[in-house]
Parts: C-alpha cells; sequence; structure tokens
C-alpha cells in the first residue's frame, strides 16, 4: 500500500512534463482562512522553511507540493537519475540528504531551502505581479526528504474578506473559486485548517468544504495555535468532535510563534515543544494530535484514497487514450507521396460532395436540412408556396381590364370583346411568375455552395491540414457554380418566355374551363329571364316602362370569333332549337345576340342626351369623366369574362412553371456541377508546379500533431504505471 503514493507522484511527473491537467489525481488540498496556520502546518509536514513568510496575503498561486520519501543509502543514485545531461555524460550525485525540484526551472537542483523559498517568492511575482493579486497558475515543487511522508499536497492562497493594498475589489470571489476549483475534484482530499483560538462554527474552511463535500466523507479538519487559547479555556470539546463532527476526524497541533521563526528556530525543536504541550495539556489525546500524527493519518487517507480511485483513473486514462489515438489519426501523418496524396483528397472531396447532394454522405446533419434534401425542400416547398401565393389577378384592377378592352378596340364601337385585351392581360400575369422562378435557381446556388463547407468541415477533416488546398478546392468549386448560374438564369427566362410566345387557347384544360365558364352564364341568363313578371311577353323585355330600349343581355362576342359565329348562324337548324354556340373553345364564351330577342323585334335605340342650345359650343373634352362610377351590365359582364379566361390561363401556366423549373435547375446546375466536378477539379489543380504549394500544412498543425502525440504518450505511459501496480496486487 505504501507504493501507491509514488505510482500518483509518478502519474503527476508525466502529466506534468507535456502541461495537461486533464486527469484529476488524488491530492490533498490545505483550505483555510488567511493567517490560519496552513503555511505552518505545510513547513511542519516538510521539516523545512520553505514557504514565503510574511503580512496579509503571502500565498498567491496555487503550490503543488509532492513529498518523495527517499532512503539515506539511496540518494545519491537518485539524484543521478533526476541529474541533467551534459557534454554526453551524466553530471556528479547530489550533496546532501534533501533536496528539491520546480517544474518551471527543469532539471534544478535546489539544496539550499532558503533558495526555494526565494524562487517560489520570485515565481509568485512573476506571474502574479507585486500588488497582492492571484493567479491560478500552479507552481509545481517536489521535494526529496528521508524525514517526510509521500504526500502530494496543495497549498492555496487564504480565505479573506476586504481587500487590502492594490488588491482587486473582487478579491474573495476570486479566492473562493480557486478554492472550490481544487476541492471539487472528487478525487482529492481536502485539508479544512482552523484556528483554535476562533469559533469553530464560524469557520470559512468547513464551510466551503461542506459546499462540495456534503456527507463529509473527503474532509479532515486540523485545529491549529493550541498554545493561543484564552486562559481557563480548551479545545477537548473541539477535538473530541462535540462542537462540530468531522468524520474523518479533528487534529489538532501548535504551530511555531512568529517569534519562533524570526529567531530561527527548527521544525524538529517546534515537534519537540508541540509535543510536550500535547503531554501537559492534554495527556490523554496526545497520541491522536500533533504533527507527525497528522502526517501518518494524511498518509494512511491518501494511501486509502488512492486505492479506491485507482480503477477509476485507469477507465479514465485509457478512453482519453482513445482520444487522443483518433485526434492524432485526423492530423494525419506526413505527406510521403504528394501526387498520390493530393489526387486522393480531391477524389475524396468530390465524391463526399456529390454524397451530400445524394444524400449517402457519411455525416448527415441532424439539426438542419442540408445538401439534396435542402434542395427538394427549396422546389417543393419554398417554391412551391410562392408560385401558389401568387394571385392569378394581383395587380389587375377592373378599370384596368375595361381600360385594356376599350383601348384594344381603336376608334370604332366594340361590338364584341377584343382578343388581343385577353393576350394582353394575360402576358402581364405570367411575366410575374419569372421573378420567384429565378429566386429559386439562386436559393439552389446558395445551398450548393454551403455544401462546400459543409464537405470541409465534416466530411474531409483531411483538408483542415493543408489550408491552400482547402482554398484552391473552395475556388475552383465555387468557380464552377459561377459559370453555371446565368446557363441556368438564361434556362428559366426562356421557360417563362415561352410561354409568353404563345398563348394557346386550345389547350385541353383551358378549353375545359370555358366550357364550364359558359355554362355557368347560360344559367345566369336564364335565372334573369324566369324572374321577369308572367304578365310581360319575353319579346317585350327589351323595353323599358318608359318606352326607352336598353342593350340586350347577351354574353360579348370575341372579335376573333365573330365571323364564325355568323357563319354558324347561316347554317339552317330545326324550328324553336337553339344554335349551340359549342364548349370547350372561344366559342363557347360566345352569347349571340339573336337568341335574346325574336325575329320581329325592332333594333334597339338609345336615347342621345338633349342638344345644346342653339349658340353655345361644347367642348367634349372638357366635361370631367368621373373617376369611378357604376359598370353597365355589358362592361361587368365583359369584365368577368376576360378575368375568368385570364384566371384559367394563368393557373395553367403556373402550373407548367412548377414543374419544368426544378427540372431545369437539376439538369443545367445541379447535375451538371455533379458530373464535371471530378474533372474539373483533376485538371485545375492536380498539377506537379502546384503539389508543394498546395500540400503545404498550417503553420499549427505540425504543433498540434506534437502536442497530440506527446499526450498519447503521456497517457499511455500513464496507463502502463497503473498496469504495473495492478500485477503486483495492489488493489
Amino acid at each position: 500500500m505504501e507504493a501507491l503514493i509514488p505510482v500518483i507522484n509518478k502519474l503527476q511527473d508525466v502529466f506534468n512534463t507535456v502541461g495537461a491537467d486533464i486527469i484529476q489525481l488524488p491530492q490533498i488540498v490545505v483550505v483555510g482562512t488567511q493567517s490560519s496556520g496552513k503555511s505552518s502546518v505545510l513547513e511542519s509536514l516538510v521539516g523545512k522553511d520553505i514557504l514565503p513568510r510574511g503580512h496579509g496575503i503571502v500565498t498567491r498561486r496555487p503550490l503543488i507540493l509532492q513529498l518523495v520519501h527517499i532512503d539515506p543509502d539511496d540518494r545519491r543514485k537518485t539524484g543521478e537519475e533526476n541529474a541533467s545531461k551534459r557534454n554526453g555524460r551524466l553530471s556528479r550525485g547530489i550533496d546532501g540528504e534533501e533536496w528539491g525540484k520546480f517544474l518551471h526551472t527543469k532539471n534544478k537542483i535546489y539544496t539550499d531551502f532558503e533558495e526555494i523559498r526565494q524562487e517560489i517568492e520570485a515565481e509568485t511575482e512573476r506571474m502574479s505581479g507585486n500588488n497582492k493579486g492571484i493567479s491560478d497558475e500552479p507552481i509545481h515543487l517536489k521535494i526529496f526528504s528521508p524525514h517526510v511522508v509521500n504526500l502530494t499536497l496543495v497549498d492555496l492562497p487564504g480565505i479573506t474578506k476586504v481587500p487590502v493594498g492594490d488588491q482587486p475589489k473582487d478579491i474573495e470571489i476570486q479566492i473562493k473559486e480557486l478554492i472550490l476549483k481544487y476541492i471539487s475534484n472528487p478525487n482529492s482530499i481536502i485539508l479544512a485548517v482552523t484556528a483554535a483560538n476562533t469559533d469553530m462554527a464560524t469557520s470559512e474552511a468547513l464551510k466551503v468544504a461542506r459546499e462540495v463535500d456534503l456527507d463529509g466523507r473527503r474532509t479532515l479538519a486540523v485545529v491549529t495555535k493550541l498554545d493561543l487559547m484564552d486562559a481557563g479555556t480548551d479545545a477537548m470539546d473541539v477535538l473530541m468532535g462535540r462542537v462540530i463532527p468531522v468524520k474523518l476526524g479533528i487534529i489538532g497541533i501548535v504551530n511555531r510563534s512568529q517569534l519562533d521563526i524570526n529567531q530561527k528556530k527548527s521544525v524538529a525543536d517546534s515537534i519537540r515543544d508541540e509535543y510536550a504541550f500535547l503531554q501537559k495539556k492534554y495527556p490523554s489525546l496526545a497520541n491522536r494530535n500533533g504533527t507527525k500524527y497528522l502526517a501518518r493519518t494524511l498518509n494512511r487517507l491518501l494511501m486509502h484514497h488512492i486505492r479506491d480511485c485507482l480503477p477509476e483513473l485507469k477507465t479514465r486514462i485509457n478512453v482519453l487514450a482513445a482520444q487522443y489515438q483518433s485526434l492524432l489519426n485526423s492530423y494525419g501523418e506526413p505527406v510521403d507521396d504528394k501526387s498520390a496524396t493530393l489526387l486522393q483528397l480531391i477524389t475524396k472531396f468530390a465524391a463526399e460532395y456529390c454524397n451530400t447532394i445524394e444524400g449517402t454522405a457519411k455525416y448527415i446533419e441532424t439539426t438542419e436540412l442540408c445538401g439534396g434534401a435542402r434542395i427538394c425542400y427549396i422546389f417543393h416547398e419554398t417554391f412551391g408556396r410562392t408560385l401558389e401565393s401568387v394571385d392569378p389577378l394581383g395587380g389587375l384592377t377592373t378599370i384596368d381590364v375595361l381600360t385594356a378592352i376599350r383601348n384594344a378596340t381603336g376608334p370604332r364601337p366594340a361590338l364584341f370583346v377584343p382578343e388581343i385585351s385577353f393576350e394582353l392581360l394575360v402576358k402581364r400575369q405570367v411575366k410575374r411568375l419569372e421573378e420567384p422562378s429565378l429566386r429559386c435557381v439562386e436559393l439552389v446556388h446558395e445551398e450548393m455552395q454551403r455544401i462546400i463547407q459543409h464537405c470541409s468541415n465534416y466530411s474531409t477533416q483531411e483538408l483542415l491540414r493543408f489550408p491552400k488546398l482547402h482554398d484552391a478546392i473552395v475556388e475552383v468549386v465555387t468557380s464552377l457554380l459561377r459559370r453555371r448560374l446565368p446557363v441556368t438564369n438564361e434556362m428559366v427566362h426562356n421557360l417563362v418566355a415561352i410561354e409568353l410566345a404563345y398563348i394557346n387557347t386550345k389547350h385541353p384544360d383551358f378549353a375545359d374551363a370555358c366550357g364550364l365558364m359558359n355554362n355557368n352564364l347560360d344559367e345566369q341568363r336564364r335565372s334573369r329571364l324566369r324572374d321577369l313578371p308572367p304578365a310581360v311577353p319575353r319579346d317585350k323585355s327589351l323595353k323599358s316602362p318608359g318606352g326607352q330600349y336598353f342593350y340586350p343581355t347577351e354574353p360579348p362576342v370575341l372579335e376573333g370569333e365573330a365571323t364564325k359565329a355568323a357563319a354558324s348562324g347561316s347554317q339552317s337548324a330545326p324550328a324553336g332549337e337553339q344554335v349551340d354556340g359549342g364548349t370547350g373553345s372561344w366559342r363557347g364564351m360566345l352569347k349571340r345576340g339573336e337568341e335574346g330577342a325574336s325575329g320581329d323585334r325592332a333594333p334597339p335605340q338609345v336615347l342621345l342626351p338633349p342638344s345644346p342650345q342653339r349658340g353655345h359650343a361644347v367642348n367634349l373634352l372638357d366635361v370631367p369623366v368621373p373617376v369611378s362610377r357604376k359598370l353597365s351590365a355589358r362592361e361587368q359582364r365583359d369584365c368577368e369574362v376576360i378575368e375568368r379566361l385570364i384566371k384559367s390561363y394563368f393557373l395553367i401556366v403556373r402550373k407548367n412553371i412548377q414543374d419544368s423549373v426544378p427540372k431545369a435547375v437539376m439538369h443545367f446546375l445541379v447535375n451538371h456541377v455533379k458530373d464535371c466536378l471530378q474533372s474539373e477539379l483533376v485538371g485545375q489543380l492536380y498539377k506537379t508546379a502546384l503539389l508543394n504549394d498546395l500540400l503545404t500544412e498550417s503553420e499549427d498543425m505540425a504543433q498540434r500533431r506534437n502536442e497530440a502525440a506527446d499526450m498519447l504518450k503521456a497517457l499511455q505511459k500513464a496507463s502502463q504505471v497503473i498496469a504495473e501496480i495492478r500485477e503486483t496486487h495492489m488493489w
């Protein structure tokens, strides 16, 4: 069991060589308020004056102190093992039976403990300054002596409440956070130091220890300055655990006074005086208190604690070793065959890029859509919903339709609805589909740009080794996408232009819509006739009660079908039957005027406004035209027919665009890039003149590879140390 503490010391040395603190090793953390005697406790365990002394806060950096017990006969051998190599040979052994070593001074040996104290002061001021500030960067010190027991202790700054001098205002918070950082380690033992001349119930050390060790299994209490208690009082109840019980126990010690320190009283003499004081003041507890008992207790507790922690440490070390091995593999080995390496990286990137589009990539995103899935979402969700949100009659008012009809007739009054007005208006509406179609191309282009970064970060981490190759690949792929963007936009523009080039009024879906519209108009006309009073003859329905005529209620006839309608009407038909205008064609929208009136009816007349008085000239252009007025029945029917035709034809074109644009984008952009990416990369980058430049590693890659290799070596060595202990059946 005694050999377990040197094992931890070896592990500490292993991880100190790589400057890492990734393993929480078992150690004893000394916690207490400022001037509670923490440093005196440590010096008593060491047996030497090694720590700085003074007023106020003295310990301003964590001090990790490793005590290594050695046999006096082996000191020369131990010294030679720790000596530095100079001029190809080992230097002589160490003079003296005790010495110390700092991690930051490498292999320098200190046999004068006064120099050790001065080095601690200098190193503290180097990192923390001389303004009483603190630092969390630890100082590593190892003491070799035949008079110490194997221990690993951590001395921390004392808890303080009020900043003094140039200390920062939050010095209390900084010190507490530093203490919690070390005592939160579940593998640590907390040594809570409290002065005997203070109330145990107000102990800050025990309070902060309970914050991380609720059941007290890792806390050992030390009561210092037993000789400074008020006259007539003693610490019997405190040492017996009657005031505040502590599971690991409470040990009392006597520190050297400041006068003893000034008079250079040795630690050995102080320990003899301490023993005499305990025998006189606490004879029944003398054998369970004192510095020597504290050292033996700490050694025993630490050994048992190490024994309990070693299995978990071994598991943790093995897990970290596997992680660093994987990290080292990701950094790759130094490049030997640059030509083969370049071709391999190019091929792998091209394959991963295509696999990301196809959805077969090795690394699949789980937080957002990526690659081909996002392109599919753009086609059927973003683009589809955008087209569906476009109103067929958006931006088109009834006045606009009526104005287009009038402008298409020229100077002549219209007998029929001009066909040109429908074409002009429907082209204007179809043109609105071009902008969302081009936006769809832009979104797909942006996603294919994002795939480049996705492949660089998740799929081909080897590219991170060669930043110039990575930049070159990004530039080549970006250039390829940039060249394909105008071609794809031109194709999408042509798709809309094709729809505008020829308005196919014979489209089957458009003919069906016309037929349905014709049936609706027929039903409306029959409904109006049924609503007339039965006493009024049907042939008189065109005359108003005042004897004036108004326009019949026949549907409008498109100009382009007038001749066909006349020819159809001239053909013979059975008596009493109407001539069918036909459904599913432009003729289905026509209703001939003779269907609404009898053959004997006189032609309708329109009452003209009264003539102006003689001698008064009237300028018609000066007559104000009302901005809004109620449309006549014929105007309403004309506009309604055109609007329905526009909506029907617009829906047909929108359906075509919604289907053809994704196909064009896939052919001219996505599939073309997939097919040409490999050859494009090889043609642009696989050149002998570019090999050395493209395969130049980043500046920090070699450093990170070396650090990972060193850490992996340290973890493997630590695993071997634990394995050796296991083979000797020490736990």
